[in-house]
């Protein structure tokens, strides 16, 4: 059954009249897949890792459950989320159970091994082509209110507006990157030009996940364990993606935040790190949380975690691939 915000999306994008290029449009429904990012390191609301949540309860939830995001922090009733995805789906999900809404993810048109948006975390779920016809797409981030909406057999839209923009999903040409699909070796560092995926009906990770995808710096950590033990539980492979290392002297201070040289110093000292990692960053991030008196010269730990997370930011655009 096709729930009804699919529903609802695929009937407007097929009334929009916009087209694309038939073959290209073809290349996404057969090749396209959507990649769910999460740190698995950070601490949700019941006091847990998010790899540990993931394990215990075997589905992604949305960020209207755990509250805790790696974006914006909108998911309550009258919240900005609340209000966009009202208007996306047509009131599919207004005044409904919070565990009935959308999980947000990416959709990998290029094929890049960090996923389709990996600012929004350091590992993710690559779902299965299956999930594809359970997904809503928007040409852009929610928070910017786009216009052009899709479903995978209603595309044109979202396609139109990828393509008239210059390096869409982190390539110099989209159309060159559909016409021939595949894996790429690098990292595609995708920050702020991704196409948003919402998956409805859920998203169970023995149903709808192809594979896990980790960063190898979390080897032989507690989040790492979690990742391997859900996996073997679920079925599911789990894989790694070159990762991301910087030594802290190199972070630059005009990229999102002036502080991050100072709070990469910090937090790689603590670590006993020669180099900025994912790891690194999500032990900080949970210490935060859990000892916020020892952070409070960074302030409360709202503020430390939105520093942390314009760290990792830094990470993926600047960082070279974890040794080894």
């Amino acid at each position: 059954m096709i729930p009804p915000a699919v529903a609802h999306v695929r009937a407007a994008a097929r009334s929009a009249g916009a087209t694309a290029p038939a073959d290209l449009l073809a290349a996404v429904r057969a090749h396209a897949r959507v990649t769910v990012h999460f740190h698995p390191d950070r601490v949700a609301a019941d006091g847990g890792t998010v790899a540990e949540g993931l394990a215990r309860d075997g589905r992604y939830r949305s960020q209207f459950e755990t509250g805790i995001s790696n974006g914006g922090l909108t998911a309550y009733p009258g919240g900005d989320r609340d209000r966009w995805e009202h208007r996306l789906f047509g009131g599919a999900y207004t005044g409904g159970p919070a565990a009935d809404r959308p999980v947000y993810g990416a959709l990998d048109l290029a094929g890049h091994p960090d996923g389709a948006a990996p600012r929004f975390g350091s590992c993710h779920l690559r779902l299965t082509a299956a999930a594809l016809h359970r997904c809503t797409f928007a040409a852009a981030d929610s928070v910017t209110e786009p216009a052009e909406l899709g479903t995978i057999d209603a595309f044109a839209p979202v396609l139109a507006a990828l393509l008239a923009r210059p390096r869409a999903c982190g390539v110099a040409d989209l159309a060159a990157a559909l016409r021939a699909p595949g894996p790429r070796p690098d990292a595609g560092r995708c920050l702020d030009d991704y196409v948003e995926a919402h998956v409805h009906g859920g998203l169970d990770l023995g149903r709808d996940v192809a594979a896990v995808v980790a960063d190898p710096s979390l080897r032989g950590t507690a989040a790492g364990a979690a990742l391997a033990g859900l996996a073997r539980r679920y079925g599911v492979p789990l894989r790694c993606h070159p990762g991301f290392a910087l030594p802290p002297a190199d972070v630059p201070a005009g990229f999102r935040d002036p502080r991050s040289p100072r709070l990469a110093a910090h937090v790689c000292d603590r670590a006993g790190s020669g180099l900025l990692t994912a790891a690194v960053i999500g032990a900080a991030a949970a210490s935060a949380v859990r000892d916020p008196g020892g952070w409070a010269a960074w302030g409360p730990p709202a503020e430390v975690l939105q520093q942390l997370k314009y760290l990792w930011h830094v990470l993926v655009a600047f960082g070279h691939p974890y040794p080894g």
